[in-house]
């Protein structure tokens, strides 16, 4: 699992017909400080995750582990909405 940040979204009308109906978001890898690693990930949402939100996501064979993303040809899918990180005793990130 990785974390990110989504930073964007990705339509696409024509797709491969196991793509109907999923969301797409583009999520910046970032660090436990919050930095960006300058690495990014097209990925299936799969909780409604929306623009700004930090999330945890999966990438390669894990990707398809979800209820949403199995059987599709997905690669990565962002999995949870993080409320907060915590690192070594204290608190890195809080999204409140």
């Amino acid at each position: 699992m990785n974390l990110g940040k989504v930073v964007g979204t990705v339509v696409s009308t024509v797709k491969n017909e196991k793509l109907v109906g999923t969301k797409l978001q583009i999520v910046k890898q970032i660090d436990l400080e919050g930095g960006e690693t300058g690495a990014f990930v097209v990925a299936i949402d799969a909780v409604g995750a929306g623009p700004g939100e930090v999330v945890l996501y999966a990438s390669g064979s894990s990707a398809r582990q979800t209820e949403i993303t199995q059987d599709r040809p997905a690669d990565a899918v962002i999995m949870a909405i993080v409320d907060s990180v915590e690192v070594d005793g204290s608190i890195v990130y809080n999204k409140s």
